[in-house]
Formats: structure tokens, sequence, C-alpha cells
């Protein structure tokens, strides 16, 4: 048997699915969220997930998409992140490329003068009533 119709592709890897991809990613699996394995309910949102992700070498074409309900996506999304900077951290290290410092440069603080060196703090308020 043999598909009737080409498999999209996007452009970019930031080109979104048209409806019509969406519907029919959607059917192939059957209304099923691909990650949390529930059905999705009409009028429920849900989202096209890429089952490798494009941060991992997945493409952007409609055989890697599955419908995937909004929260366990953004989950999955950010587990995906970790996973990708983990890898780019030993690729580095193995490389031996040094990580970048974040640690701000010390300066030379500022000497007071005399006049403030000697100033005293001002008295504190007595405590107001805040209720009568």
């Amino acid at each position: 048997m043999s598909r009737s119709l080409p498999i999209w592709i996007g452009r970019t890897d930031d080109s979104k699915p048209p409806p019509r991809v969406r519907l029919r990613v959607f059917v192939r699996e059957g209304g099923i969220c691909y990650l949390s394995k529930r059905p999705i309910s009409p009028g429920e949102e849900w989202e096209c997930h890429h089952r490798v992700a494009l941060i991992n070498g997945g493409r952007n074409a409609e055989d890697n998409l599955v419908p995937v309900l909004v929260g366990p996506h953004r989950a999955q999304t950010k587990a995906d992140m970790k996973e990708k900077s983990k890898t780019a951290e030993i690729a580095k290290s193995h490389l031996g490329i040094k990580p970048v410092s974040t640690r701000k440069i010390q300066g030379r603080k500022f000497q007071q003068s005399e006049r403030t060196a000697k100033r005293e703090p001002k008295p504190s308020l007595p405590p107001r009533a805040l209720y009568r």
C-alpha cells in the first residue's frame, strides 16, 4: 500500500505544520497523546511534538510529528533541552574547550570620604499602631 499524499516537510525548523497536516497527524495516532497515552478530548489544547527533538537531530517532517497535550509537551521540551545541554558540555570537555566564566570581575572599591565614614545612621522610627 502506498501513500497517496506526499509527506509534509517544513521549509525551516521553525515552520509550523498547516492545519491539514495537524489533522493527519492526529488521525494517524488515533487522537492519543504520545506522552501521557490518554485520549485527547474535543476542545482540549494539544500541539505537534517531534518524536526526535530538532535540537537532538530530528527533522521537521510529518513522519516525526505526534500529538501531545500542552502540559506534558512543556515538560518534555525542558527535558530535551537539558539532554542537549549535557551532551554539549560533554563534547566540549572532550575537545578541551573550557567553559566561559560567568563570574563578575571584581573592581576596586571606592574609598569613603572622611565625612561619610564618621556619619551615624539615622535612628529608626518608633512603631506605629496599625489598628485603632
